[in-house]
């Protein structure tokens, strides 16, 4: 089996950013890699892509390697941190900010591809006629349920029992009292009007000497 390995040191970038790019080919081969690292909008993309290149360039100088070319594919790559340049900017009353210029490793491995090895690293995602897996076949069962229609539900047919004609007659519902035996409210008596009884006149007199 052959592999290539190849590794830049120094590169004016730092880890973080370059692991954004290099996730991005991990796995896949050769040519979709290239292929990808040409169309990304990443400053380390062309970085990435020289280290690759150089892999591939050291697996076909091996004896025997110049027809596998076709059937490598990336199989590890990472970035490590490598030393930070301290610099300093100017800042307002004799202060000084720190700059860390970030510096990474980059590295990338290929390896040639067996027969049907890649068949077992891909991500079988066909579940069944559905065609996305578990979740897709579960879907098109909910899909077809909901198509198919509800069955109609039959009616409860079972034959009440006969009763007879008297007791389906309703019942016998208690009798109103009858308002009339109740007491009638007793009558207070008018008091008895007094007669006028004719106005004395005022001591002294009509006209009122004494």
């Amino acid at each position: 089996m052959s592999e290539g390995r190849a590794t830049a040191r120094y590169v004016r970038t730092s880890a973080q950013k370059a692991k954004l790019v290099i996730d991005l080919i991990r796995g896949k081969d050769v040519d979709s890699a290239l292929a990808t690292l040409r169309f990304t909008r990443k400053g380390v993309a062309k970085d990435v892509e020289k280290v690759l290149r150089s892999a591939i360039a050291n697996v076909q100088q091996k004896q025997g390697a110049g027809e596998a070319v076709e059937r490598l594919y990336v199989r590890e790559c990472y970035a490590d941190q490598g030393p930070s340049l301290k610099r300093i900017r100017a800042a307002p009353m004799g202060r000084a900010f720190r700059i860390l210029k970030r510096t990474a490793h980059l590295t990338v491995i290929v390896e040639e591809r067996l027969d049907g090895q890649g068949a077992s690293r891909t991500r079988r995602r066909g579940g069944g006629p559905g065609g996305a897996g578990s979740e897709g076949a579960g879907r098109g069962m909910k899909r077809r349920s909901a198509a198919q229609p509800a069955p109609d539900v039959e009616a409860d047919a079972t034959p009440e029992p006969d009763v007879p004609e008297e007791e389906q007659q309703a019942p016998d519902l208690p009798e109103p009292e009858d308002e009339s035996d109740e007491p009638e409210p007793e009558e207070k008596p008018e008091p008895e009007e007094k007669p006028d009884e004719p106005s004395k006149p005022p001591p002294g007199g009509i006209l009122g000497i004494r």
